[in-house]
This record gives C-alpha cells, sequence and structure tokens, in this order.
C-alpha cells in the first residue's frame, strides 16, 4: 500500500515540478518579451488566477502529504528508503514551500501593487523576471528532487 503513496505521490511531485519547469523554461522569457507592460499585467492575473487553481491543491496538500509521508517513513522504514521520503520532503518544504513563501509570493504582492504606477512597474519588472524565475528554478530543481527521491523510495519497498 505504501509503495503506491509514494509512487502516487511522486508522480504528483513531478507535476508541480513541470508546472515549475515550463515557467521556467519559457512562460517568464515569453512575459519579459512582451511589449510595454503586457508581461507584467500578465504576470499579475496569472499570481490572481493560479490560487483558485488545481496547481494550489496540488501545492498545498503535497505540503501536508510529504509531512505524513516523512512520519510515516519515520515509523516504519529504515536504511535508503528512510532517508530518500524524509530528504524528498525536506527538498519540498524548504526549496518549494520556503521558496515561495519567502521569495516568490512578496514579489508576487509587491508587482501587483505597482500594477497602477507604470513607472514603478517599469522598474520593478526588469529585477522580477530575473530575480523570480531564479528563484523558480530552485523550485523546480527541489520539487524533482523530491519526486525522484519518493520514486525511488516507492521502488525499494
Amino acid at each position: 500500500m505504501m509503495t503506491w503513496i509514494l509512487l502516487v505521490s511522486g508522480l504528483l511531485m513531478a507535476l508541480i515540478s513541470g508546472v515549475f519547469l515550463s515557467f521556467s523554461d519559457f512562460v517568464m522569457r515569453g512575459l519579459a518579451q512582451a511589449p510595454g507592460m503586457a508581461g507584467a499585467t500578465g504576470m499579475i492575473g496569472l499570481n490572481r488566477t493560479v490560487y483558485k487553481s488545481i496547481f494550489m491543491v496540488l501545492f498545498m496538500g503535497l505540503v501536508l502529504g510529504s509531512i505524513a509521508l516523512a512520519l510515516w517513513a519515520y515509523w516504519q522504514l529504515d536504511g535508503a528508503a528512510l532517508s530518500l521520503v524524509v530528504t524528498g520532503t525536506l527538498s519540498y518544504l524548504v526549496g518549494v514551500l520556503a521558496v515561495t513563501g519567502f521569495g516568490n509570493v512578496p514579489m508576487n504582492n509587491r508587482l501587483d501593487a505597482t500594477s497602477e504606477r507604470s513607472g514603478d512597474m517599469a522598474i520593478y519588472w526588469a529585477d522580477y523576471v530575473k530575480r523570480w524565475t531564479w528563484l523558480n528554478h530552485i523550485r523546480t530543481a527541489a520539487s524533482a528532487f523530491a519526486a525522484l527521491s519518493w520514486l525511488i523510495a516507492a521502488n525499494l519497498l
């Protein structure tokens, strides 16, 4: 049973990583190339709609799920499988949740707050694209690592 839970959790985490990868690979570059402030306005729209999406259900669900997996692993597993589950959980909590909460979200809020002052937005947008994307690379790698860790752990059971 736990093999299946780890497999499903790993695949869901891989979906999260894929969304982050799309932003790192082409979404942010496309928004940065949009004329005028169209890219910034588009990003504000994306940031406002993500809270009512399936992505957010998975994102927050995997926070609770990863903690539950680590607790279960602590009590039921040993060796490499235990290390992989706990390491994957820590990767998600630190590399995704913390980076999002302390990095990307505050930047999103600041971008949204500058939306009516186009001069301020133009100045902030140039820095935002670079810094936000760099932070997103971290989230991409951390979630991919978590997915891989859990999938390998499932294979060891």
